[in-house]
């Protein structure tokens, strides 16, 4: 799984950016029934978003990681023009879900490095 990752990390990224973009700008008239809390929604889906770029580690991929941060701050900004609530901590969910991601790349990582040793 994680070759496949590696090899289309760009285009997993790319993917993910685009539904966590419709699934956020989508007016709505009533927020749909889902299992958790919104902010529980943000981090997976952010942690999500940053798990192909962290695990492939491209260059400068820590600055990606920030455009990343940095747009789903755009998007907190733009929801309140299409129907939605923006929230600073739906953003705060967001920013802790990347890390999230980055932190769960670095393991997965370090367990395929110590696979390949054993």
């Amino acid at each position: 799984m994680t070759a496949f990752i590696h090899r289309h990390w760009l285009s997993l990224s790319i993917i993910l950016l685009g539904c966590i973009t419709a699934l956020s700008l989508n007016p709505l008239s009533t927020l749909p029934e889902a299992p958790g809390s919104d902010k529980t929604h943000h981090l997976i889906a952010y942690a999500v978003l940053a798990l192909p770029t962290a695990l492939r580690r491209p260059k400068r991929w820590p600055l990606i990681i920030l455009c990343f941060a940095l747009y789903s701050g755009l998007i907190e900004l733009i929801q309140p023009r299409v129907n939605r609530y923006g929230e600073w901590m739906d953003f705060m969910a967001n920013v802790v879900g990347l890390l999230i991601g980055v932190c769960l790349s670095f393991l997965i990582n370090k367990l395929r490095l110590n696979q390949r040793i054993h």
